[in-house]
């Protein structure tokens, strides 16, 4: 469990930094898992930002989420490139082998326009797919 203490260590690395409080949000929702009404308050005050502006840029942006999810992520480029190179028809594939043990959640842009479609999972990324290998990929995910 973090600690209101561990937030402030968080918010204090960035704090003194022109615009803060995406870095900060991006290291809050890393380690914590997500971004709580708590965070987003504590964040607000050390900021001199109200609630309601560190609200509006969690609620903007879907890789902030206000409950953990404990559950593996494979992020899946549904971005023109790779949707020109085949990814709709692989998603199919990849939701039957996530079923509900893994999350996919649709990205637009991996970097890897030329090899896609392509997928991350964590740090690591993976290009060339086709619906058996994103179907291994989330099944070792």
């Amino acid at each position: 469990m973090h600690t209101a203490a561990d937030l402030a260590t968080l918010i204090d690395r960035h704090a003194a930094h022109d615009g803060p409080l995406l870095p900060i949000l991006h290291d809050v929702q890393a380690v914590f898992g997500c971004i709580s009404p708590a965070a987003e308050a504590q964040i607000a005050r050390a900021l001199n930002l109200s609630r309601a502006e560190v609200h509006g840029v969690v609620s903007f942006y879907h890789d902030f989420t206000a409950t953990p999810d404990p559950r593996p992520c494979v992020e899946l480029c549904r971005a023109e490139a790779c949707q020109a190179r085949g990814v709709d028809a692989l998603v199919d594939a990849a939701e039957a082998a996530a079923g509900e043990r893994v999350r996919l959640k649709a990205v637009y842009c991996l970097g890897l326009c030329s090899v896609g479609p392509a997928a991350r999972v964590g740090d690591a990324l993976h290009a060339r797919l086709d619906a058996a290998s994103l179907a291994r990929l989330v099944q070792s995910a």
